[in-house]
């Protein structure tokens, strides 16, 4: 198995315009693109948590589309990403599917 196909886990907390703004639902159908199980959630502190598991290849290719540095934003992403910080771990077997809370 490569690098690319090991099951990781990433929690990704976004910055800036991403409440209220259809960014959950966003991520949500991303991820579901990517083959990716987890959640999608909002702080109180405005921020929104994103945990992904599934290969790190797609938790990579999720955690670009979720950068707040792309020129002009990423096209269809609703909101303003100001940043992002991510931290990886080893999996804890989500539930299949994404969730948005």
């Amino acid at each position: 198995m490569s690098e690319d196909d090991e099951i990781v886990r990433l929690t990704a907390w976004v910055r800036g315009r991403v409440q209220g703004v259809g960014f959950r639902w966003w991520v949500r159908a991303r991820a579901l693109e990517l083959g990716l199980a987890g959640s999608a959630t909002n702080l109180r502190d405005g921020r929104v948590e994103v945990v992904a598991e599934g290969p790190r290849a797609g938790c990579r290719r999720l955690l670009e589309m979720l950068d707040g540095d792309v020129p002009g934003g990423v096209p269809g992403r609703p909101g303003a990403v100001t940043g992002v910080v991510d931290r990886w771990s080893a999996p804890r077997g989500e539930a299949s599917g994404f969730r948005e809370r």
